[in-house]
């Protein structure tokens, strides 16, 4: 932790030195909220987002808050690593054209339903999928986009670990589904909490839902329908790769079991001795011995990470580099020979061909290296990934 901020209702706590105008307005709402429990958590990645930070993390008593969620709900990271030591790049063009053939990118989705047995099953005994009135709606939707990548900062990588193995990354989400989640509830919200005397939290963009409340308990079956969606979607896509490997190696190749692990999620946790509802929004969960995985941009580092279980930051740590510039801002700014220039000189497949492409250049992200340091008391490196291909949606 590098500093604390004390003059809200409750203390603010960040792991970085400097934050923007607006995302720090946005910690300030979240620790005068009337729900907000101990402190609020502003990882090193933070920039200012939708009613609650990017790179940040919010614990409540006995309410859930859509904004401190996201749109993305349950979007993340799965990664696992082959037994190759070595990888040849025209072996990487042509099992990045396969993969480009088997997963639909940016607004792309499948021509056809997928298996609706990957479809995630709900874990409550006393609701079924009808009850659900989001998910029920976008259900056969959600089948043709089910392992499908989606678009902005999601992406298919190829790295070359620190530790002599190829490894495959994927960062994706819940789609479709798990926006129309959120604008209903957040909605919803909204007009609640006019009711109930709190117009000044939709202002905020941080309304609530009670989980004693009808809305509220559906919310929660409803995010947590659309976070497994997003895994089973990922697992889908990480599977299919894998069948890409082994038809270019003939076989000859094995995979270590699939990391996973979401940053767009809310969850029952308990911290300092009280059951609370953590809010992680763009941020990574980091138990003690936890397995956990922080990407950089398609130019720089990726890390496999283990959690230190830091209390202070809620056993969270960031959920990758974070943003310096918003997109618009990225594509008017930077020069887009300069921006190929840098990837071309370290030899990455990148996606950067075009200024729309310029959003998701390295130079739109914060330094990674200073992002890891700023929170070593939450997570150890445990392999370090260097980029050899990418596919952006």
């Amino acid at each position: 932790m590098l500093q604390v901020l004390k003059s809200e209702k409750i203390p603010i706590k960040l792991w970085l030195k400097e934050i923007e105008p607006g995302a720090l307005q946005q910690a300030k709402n979240l620790a005068n909220h009337p729900y907000a429990f101990s402190h609020i958590v502003i990882l090193p990645d933070c920039h200012q987002g939708y009613g609650m930070p990017i790179g940040g993390v919010m614990a409540t008593k006995k309410v859930i808050i859509p904004n401190a969620v996201g749109v993305d709900i349950g979007c993340g990271m799965s990664a696992v690593r082959t037994s190759l030591s070595e990888i040849n790049m025209s072996d990487v063009k042509h099992i990045m054209n396969e993969i480009r053939k088997l997963t639909p990118l940016g607004f792309k989705h499948h021509k056809r339903p997928q298996d609706p047995g990957i479809m995630p099953k709900l874990k409550s005994g006393d609701y079924k999928i009808s009850d659900l009135p989001v998910v029920s709606r976008e259900y056969n939707s959600a089948l043709c986009q089910l392992g499908t990548l989606g678009g902005g900062n999601h992406f298919i990588e190829i790295q070359k670990g620190s530790d002599g193995f190829i490894w495959i990354m994927v960062h994706s989400g819940s789609r479709n589904i798990g926006k129309q989640v959120a604008d209903y509830y957040n909605k919803l919200a909204n007009s609640l909490n006019i009711k109930w005397g709190f117009e000044a939290l939709k202002k905020m963009q941080l309304a609530y839902l009670p989980l004693e409340i009808e809305e509220g308990r559906l919310y929660w079956l409803e995010m947590q329908y659309c976070v497994d969606f997003a895994f089973a979607s990922r697992k889908l896509m990480i599977e299919r790769i894998m069948v890409v490997f082994r038809n270019v190696y003939k076989g000859n190749i094995s995979f270590t079991p699939m990391i996973n692990i979401a940053h767009n999620y809310a969850s029952e946790e308990k911290h300092f001795n009280q059951n609370v509802i953590v809010h992680r929004k763009g941020a990574t969960q980091a138990k003690r011995g936890q397995t956990g995985i922080i990407p950089g941009s398609q130019g720089t580092q990726s890390y496999i990470v283990r959690g230190k279980g830091n209390a202070e930051s809620f056993e969270s740590c960031s959920h990758g580099a974070g943003r310096v510039m918003g997109r618009k801002q990225a594509q008017r700014v930077l020069d887009l020979k300069t921006e190929i220039a840098r990837l071309d000189k370290k030899s990455i497949l990148h996606s950067i061909q075009t200024i729309r492409d310029l959003d998701e250049a390295p130079s739109a992200y914060k330094d990674i290296g200073t992002v890891m340091k700023n929170q070593d008391d939450l997570v150890e490196i445990v392999v370090e990934l260097s980029p050899l291909a990418v596919i952006k949606g």
